[in-house]
């Protein structure tokens, strides 16, 4: 996977960003969710580094990227300096303006991205997610039962840790196959590559550390925003796997179009791992949307 690209590691913000980098064009940043890391990418990664400089990184806490040490806080996997540690990868990289896709929880890392450095970011393409927030708020009755993993993971430590360290591969491919609707989309070294990290206990633990901020800062941070009416001011792509989540009363695009100017999107075939189960749909939207 990822032949031609360089690996680096980048150091920002008290930890360490793991990446991969290939391509030249206009910057692209491909920010992963959870329980994946930049690999997730794999399937488009190389057919876009043909027309863009693609940077892929491992957020922090996930992967091979640092794992700052966190507290009852949560402070340290907040969106925000999640956001900015990729805005400092960036600067280090010598890009001063570029495209940010994000896929789930990279998603809202990128969508902070967005509106904390609105100089910055060019183009913003967000994968079958809906702002923070909004998902809080619209969960219902099966909304919260598909997404039990927002609550679980939330809980205080060691709860959630203890439970999924005591078998991480089965938590993983549990997860991974019960958001899929694409059989055989995860290829066996893509597998491999996410057992493999999301076996540290120090993974673990900082994945729900994610989840805990999500619930304890990201939602606020939202609120706020949403309050003092900020919005998103670069053009925004929206997709979302149409057989899978999020599956809400209202519309995406709807939901989108109050957070951002300019809004526009559609679903692809398959669940929640677009670039893994629909590829070369993905890949053809963000050829035409990153591509004008």
């Amino acid at each position: 996977m990822f032949e031609g690209f360089e690996t680096k590691r980048i150091h920002v913000n008290e930890t360490e960003i793991n990446l991969k980098t290939a391509g030249k064009g206009p910057p692209l940043l491909l920010v992963h969710g959870y329980p994946q890391t930049h690999v997730m990418w794999h399937k488009v990664a190389p057919a876009l580094a043909e027309k863009f400089t693609v940077v892929c990184p491992d957020v922090r806490g996930y992967g091979d990227s640092g794992k700052p040490d966190s507290d009852e806080s949560h402070d340290a996997y907040a969106k925000r300096p999640m956001a900015q540690d990729l805005a400092d990868v960036m600067t280090g990289l010598g890009h001063a303006t570029f495209f940010v896709a994000g896929h789930d929880r990279g998603a809202r890392v990128s969508y902070r991205l967005a509106l904390d450095h609105q100089a910055r970011v060019s183009k913003l393409a967000v994968l079958d997610i809906v702002p923070t927030i909004e998902q809080y708020e619209r969960m219902r009755v099966g909304g919260a039962q598909a997404s039990y993993h927002w609550y679980f993971l939330a809980q205080p430590a060691p709860l959630p840790e203890t439970l999924i360290g005591n078998d991480p591969e089965f938590f993983l491919r549990h997860s991974l196959s019960s958001w899929a609707k694409t059989p055989g989309c995860f290829e066996d070294a893509a597998m491999a590559a996410y057992i493999r990290c999301f076996s540290n206990p120090a993974t673990i633990h900082a994945t729900c550390e994610d989840y805990r901020a999500g619930y304890a800062i990201d939602r606020k941070l939202d609120a706020a925003d949403r309050e003092a009416g900020r919005k998103i001011t670069c053009p925004v792509l929206a997709l979302w796997g149409d057989r899978g989540r999020p599956d809400k009363p209202v519309s995406v695009l709807d939901i989108w179009r109050d957070w951002a100017t300019d809004v526009r999107g559609q679903g692809v075939p398959g669940g929640h791992f677009l670039p893994e189960e629909a590829p070369a749909e993905t890949l053809d939207a963000f050829l035409q949307f990153f591509g004008d």
